[in-house]
């Protein structure tokens, strides 16, 4: 068995002379304790020298990365031409791989092998001969200091630090900047309370002040440079009729001074934010396109750097920020926060309120592979967070429309929008909703419309009615006595012949006020109303042809002739039972056939 050691001077090759004590790990330290033991057990092949540390740190970052350096290449295979039957044991598992692809050598990487390139390590300058120690040290040392300047080394257009260093400088100058202003707002409101209302600009009011100082000098300053002529004029004039208090030069002269860190602060401020826009677009181009150049640094700033930021999903993106309302949240089992920093980005701003969770949850889940394409990409530009943006801003459409269909995200051609005509609509008032009144309570048993009360005609002169004997039975039936209405269709010759019953106001009574007693007398009754109806059909007939009245008679009518006609007889009135219904008809038929 071979094995491969990399030292800092050089690729060495050893040869293991006894494989039968690299079975356990434990007795193989044993053996490697002194070098001579080490010499007993190993025996050097071949060494290949570095010629430079350029090379050298070219092997050990080949080494870490797990790939095969062209120096290791030419040594293996020279192995190969010699001892091909022999199998390499190697320090890392990933390198062996890659030696197995590339050369097809099998290797072997156990903990066995494991223990035993760290008796090699222990024992290297007794075991590589040729090399002085002295050299062999230099050598190591140089390696370090070049391995440690490769992993430190990036492309300083790179810099994700650089940006959290400006947003948080940016952050803290916004502060200072605010307590300054307010302090030199209200220092100065003494001398002129009027200029602040009229002037909102916080970085004309500072140079005004700076200009003026006192405010009867404002008749010798220029003030064209810093304000627009109507608020210029307006200025002039609230100078001359100020009721501010008078103040010395030696608090002018304070003031000023404050008035000169506003305008520095400010203008720093914004060379700051031009740097970060830069440095953004540099390093995060598609990150930039998606939420902003500030919303972006906030984002990489809270994350610690640009590849943290890639390695968290879409969901902690999201409420990246709100990280104290999430544990609240569930803490006290109430909903969870939708947004934390991405609810400052243009999309989630401008969106309906009720839109707003799910432009942030769309918005994170872009904003995540953006970041990754950004951190881990090798490209410069912006393609993929442009092209996200532009879908993102389409279903934002889609949604305020209150459109519900699916977007083809993957079609390249944009959707044709309808053209919009101004379509005006005249409303007019409805005055029937105006009354407040209650609406008529319906009656609890509706008659049916098959089954409706004929009255033929009336005689107000003489106080006496003309009714059928059918109304008569209509007027006196029950809505829920009428499920055998369909057989009372009859023949018009039949309907002609029909006798009719003169009868007096007071004998007619309303379906709804037939006492209970009435319906113990049906039976008695039905005898004597068949005789009185054949001796009625010799003697009268009536034309049937009268006008009809009104389908529902009114309860006060009804009233007022029952008191006019009190002594009646209750057997004239009796309303006609369902039952009598059968044998007047049959009684008709006999009678009409006859």
């Amino acid at each position: 068995m071979l094995v491969l050691f990399e030292s800092p001077s050089g690729y060495a090759i050893f040869k293991v002379l006894d494989e039968s004590k690299l079975e356990e790990a434990t007795d193989l330290s044993a053996h490697l304790k002194t070098p001579e033991a080490a010499a007993e057990l190993l025996q050097l092949t071949h060494f290949k020298k570095f010629e430079d540390t350029t090379e050298a740190l070219a092997a050990a970052t080949a080494a870490v990365e797990g790939k095969v350096a062209k120096p290791l290449k030419k040594v293996l295979k020279t192995i190969i031409a010699k001892d091909a039957h022999e199998k390499l044991a190697v320090a890392d598992a990933a390198l062996g791989k890659a030696i197995k692809e590339k050369l097809s050598m099998p290797c072997v990487y156990s903990p066995a092998v494991h223990e035993l390139m760290r008796g090699i390590r222990a024992h290297v300058n007794s075991l590589i001969t040729g090399l002085p120690e002295r050299d062999m040290t230099a050598m190591a040392l140089g390696l370090a200091h070049s391995l440690s300047r490769y992993k430190l080394k990036f492309s300083p257009d790179k810099v994700d630090t650089m940006i959290v260093q400006a947003i948080t400088l940016l952050d803290d100058l916004d502060k200072e900047l605010n307590n300054y202003i307010m302090r030199c707002r209200e220092w100065y409101g003494w001398h002129f309370p009027e200029l602040g209302k009229v002037v909102t600009d916080h970085l004309a009011f500072a140079r005004l002040v700076k200009m003026m100082g006192i405010r009867t000098n404002i008749s010798d300053c220029d003030l064209s440079k810093i304000l627009p002529e109507e608020v210029e004029e307006q200025v002039r004039q609230l100078a001359e009729v100020s009721m501010g208090s008078e103040i010395s030069d030696e608090d002018i002269l304070n003031i000023k001074e404050l008035a000169d860190q506003i305008i520095e602060i400010m203008e720093y401020r914004a060379q700051l934010f031009d740097y970060l826009k830069n440095r953004m677009v540099a390093i995060a181009p598609n990150l930039t396109a998606l939420v902003g150049e500030l919303v972006g640094a906030r984002l990489i700033a809270h994350a610690g750097s640009l590849m943290n930021l890639a390695k968290h999903p879409a969901s902690t993106v999201q409420i990246l920020g709100a990280e104290k309302a999430l544990f609240r949240a569930l803490k006290t089992r109430k909903d969870t926060p939708k947004y934390g920093l991405i609810y400052h980005a243009s999309l989630v701003t401008q969106s309906f309120a009720k839109n707003k969770g799910k432009v942030s949850r769309m918005l994170a889940a872009k904003a995540a592979l953006a970041c990754r394409c950004d951190a881990l990409g090798d490209g410069d530009v912006a393609a993929i967070g442009i092209d996200h943006r532009a879908k993102l801003e389409i279903r934002i459409k889609n949604l305020e429309d209150g459109g519900s269909r699916r977007l083809n995200m993957a079609a390249k051609a944009t959707p044709k929008q309808e053209k919009w005509s101004n379509q005006s609509e005249v409303k007019t008032y409805d005055s029937s909703l105006d009354s407040t009144l209650p609406a008529p309570k319906k009656r609890k048993i509706e008659e049916d419309e098959d089954v409706k009360p004929d009255i033929e005609a009336m005689d107000t002169s003489a106080g006496t009615l003309l009714v059928t004997e059918e109304a008569m039975e209509d007027a006196s039936t029950t809505p829920k006595k009428v499920k055998k209405a369909k057989k009372k269709k009859v023949k018009t010759e039949d309907d002609e012949e029909k006798p009719v019953k003169i009868m007096d106001v007071t004998n007619v009574q309303p379906a709804e006020e037939t006492p209970a007693k009435v319906k113990k007398a049906k039976k008695k009754k039905v005898k004597e109303e068949v005789k009185e109806e054949s001796a009625e059909v010799a003697d009268a007939e009536v034309d049937v042809s009268t006008a009809e009245t009104p389908k529902k008679k009114k309860k006060k009518k009804v009233k007022t002739e029952q008191e006019t006609t009190e002594n009646t007889e209750p057997e004239e009135a009796a309303p006609v039972t369902p039952k009598s219904e059968k044998k007047k008809k049959n009684k008709k038929k006999v009678v009409a056939e006859e």
